[in-house]
């Protein structure tokens, strides 16, 4: 059975990488329950693409469509810059869009690896470029995507960018969703300490079928050689519309809590939400509070004073 938002209207989401995959099936219930939906995407066309087709199925849904660069933070800065003077509530930042092992070494607009910079330092900048709406929001929520991949992740804070190592695609995607889960738990401590009206919350798919798969595999292949989205797997796995539910939940369900991490109950891959254990390389607050300094400098945003 799945997961059943809760009625939305009234309130007023974004969704990053809501093109396609669980950021589409996240916007699509959402604008079911009568949210109002950012449909936020590094290409528009695809992003109208998506709202046409969410709009076949709920006609007098509210979305829009803006562009978002993760990898350029010049964009997320325009992006953040442009909901902020909408002078609109706030009331839900869903960091979903990502990037998974590319074949080789790629660089952010501003020079950063391409999963840290996509994943995390994009996501980290609009999160504190947004915060100043989303607290004047009152029952604001950040929910944040991580992966069962962060389990074997390690912030390397000597080498961050990989450019002193031989680069791995694996190892650079679980540092990158180990430190969105870091994010999601620092953001939640900072909320609790200032007394922010504001839950930040986790969120991970289990092994969920989508282009993820395949996209970040396919930058650098010619026209020919693009590899297919995974339809059979080994391992036990799952369509998107379950594979979306933990983001969902974590978004939207009123029993969601402050730094909590949700997902898949069975084997952490597959089935019904439930609230997901911690991964030992994510229980460090010492390591959450570090990281959230250094992605401060590197991308020059800071919380609100």
């Amino acid at each position: 059975m799945y997961y059943d938002v809760p009625p939305q209207r009234g309130k007023r989401f974004i969704v990053t990488g809501s093109n396609s995959g669980t950021g589409r099936e996240a916007a699509r219930r959402l604008a079911h329950a009568g949210a109002d939906v950012i449909i936020a995407v590094r290409t528009p066309a695809k992003g109208e693409e998506a709202k046409a087709a969410i709009l076949a199925e709920a006609p007098k849904a509210t979305i829009e469509v803006r562009r978002l660069d993760l990898a350029d933070l010049s964009s997320v800065r325009e992006f953040a810059a442009s909901v902020t003077s909408d002078g609109k509530p706030l009331h839900t930042l869903i960091n979903n869009a990502g990037v998974m092992v590319p074949p080789e070494r790629y660089a952010t607009a501003d020079g950063f690896e391409l999963q840290f910079g996509t994943n995390f330092l994009g996501p980290f900048a609009l999160t504190t470029l947004l915060l100043p709406a989303l607290l004047t929001t009152p029952g604001a929520r950040v929910a944040t995507m991580s992966s069962g991949t962060a389990n074997f992740g390690k912030i390397a804070f000597d080498d961050l960018n990989w450019t002193r190592r031989r680069f791995s695609p694996q190892r650079a995607y679980a540092q990158s969703k180990l430190a969105d889960l870091l994010l999601g738990r620092q953001l939640a401590a900072l909320a609790v300490s200032h007394g922010w009206d504001l839950l930040s919350t986790i969120a991970h798919p289990g092994y969920t079928r989508t282009n993820l798969q395949t996209a970040g595999r396919n930058l650098g292949r010619g026209d020919d050689a693009q590899l297919q989205p995974i339809r059979r797997t080994l391992l036990p796995s799952q369509g998107v519309e379950s594979g979306t539910e933990p983001l969902l939940f974590a978004a939207t369900s009123p029993s969601a809590e402050q730094g909590a991490y949700y997902g898949p109950s069975r084997y952490g891959l597959v089935g019904p939400t439930h609230r997901a254990g911690m991964p030992r390389s994510a229980r460090s607050m010492a390591v959450a509070d570090h990281l959230w300094t250094v992605a401060e400098e590197l991308t020059g945003t800071r919380v609100p004073a």
